[in-house]
């Protein structure tokens, strides 16, 4: 007979063995599935508010934001931007060519604004007379058109450099004050230099406008980088390049003005991925130029 404090031993032996076994495993799924989870969407870039991020998928697989499908380039690049007022978390949804869905949440961090006064705008562009209600109208729908498609180019791999070397005015995201009237958000970088300054491009694309008087932002130039990201440049004196041109990264591409709704002379640099606004210093620091 066996005693039953052997006995005892025994299944007690057998339970912790059983037990590590079990954790073993565990740990194992545990960490594989943490690990394909985070393998999925490889990022490039910050998650805060007016961020661009650059993610890569494997190229069999399709990503998804709020029901929309995201293009992707042959190895699996894509672009995402977060608007100035992103809140709470972005949730992604690829899918496999095998039929499983994963889906995949990033917290967006909020930025302080600062707030900016600017005194001595012209206030017919401050509170614009009834008879330019049409034309704003207008120029809003021209530069829609411009940012509307979404190409197949590749431009944006190759990163960014700045248009112009000067001192920084203006920041994206600040609340503006013309005039002492509150106003939307300027969704630019504003750098200060003399009329007739050269302006370059800050990455290769396709000239989709070049208009010399919009009534808000007068000599106004955008170029697409594809994948809808899009560089606008304002308050132009003179454009150098045609629309429907290429240009490549650090073409000349117009000259420093103070047209449009402006107090001097200054070049206000703007980016949208799609409809959204989006820091050009954050894509700055994104895609730094290759």
């Amino acid at each position: 007979m066996i005693p039953i404090n052997r006995f005892i031993n025994y299944f007690l032996n057998l339970f912790q063995a059983l037990v590590s076994v079990w954790l073993l495993l565990a740990a194992s799924i545990f960490s594989s599935s943490s690990a394909q989870a985070e393998s999925v969407i490889v990022w490039q870039g910050s998650w805060q508010q007016g961020g661009l991020l650059l993610g890569q998928i494997d190229p069999s697989h399709h990503v998804s934001v709020a029901g929309e499908s995201i293009k992707t380039t042959e190895d699996g690049h894509f672009l995402f931007g977060l608007g100035r007022n992103a809140q709470g978390a972005s949730s992604f949804i690829i899918s496999r060519p095998n039929g499983t869905i994963i889906e995949e949440q990033y917290p967006v961090a909020e930025r302080d604004f600062p707030i900016q006064r600017i005194e001595g705008v012209p206030q017919r562009t401050v509170t614009p007379p009834a008879e330019q209600l049409q034309r704003i109208k207008s120029d809003s729908a021209l530069v829609g058109k411009a940012r509307r498609d979404v190409t197949d180019k590749t431009d944006f791999l190759k990163g960014f450099i700045k248009p112009l070397q000067g001192p920084k005015t203006g920041v994206y995201g600040s609340q503006r004050f013309y005039n002492g009237v509150p106003k939307s958000p300027h969704y630019g970088v504003d750098y200060a230099a003399p009329t007739g300054t050269e302006v370059i491009a800050p990455a290769a694309g396709i000239v989709r406008l070049a208009h010399r008087d919009l009534f808000y932002s007068g000599g106004t130039l955008i170029i697409d980088h594809g994948h809808g990201l899009s560089s606008s440049f304002l308050h132009l004196s003179d454009i150098l390049v045609a629309e429907g041109s290429r240009v490549e990264r650090g073409d000349s591409i117009a000259k420093v003005g103070a047209t449009g709704r402006a107090t001097g002379p200054h070049l206000d640099w703007r980016m949208n991925w799609r409809n959204v606004r989006v820091d050009p210093e954050l894509v700055l620091k994104a895609l730094p130029a290759q």
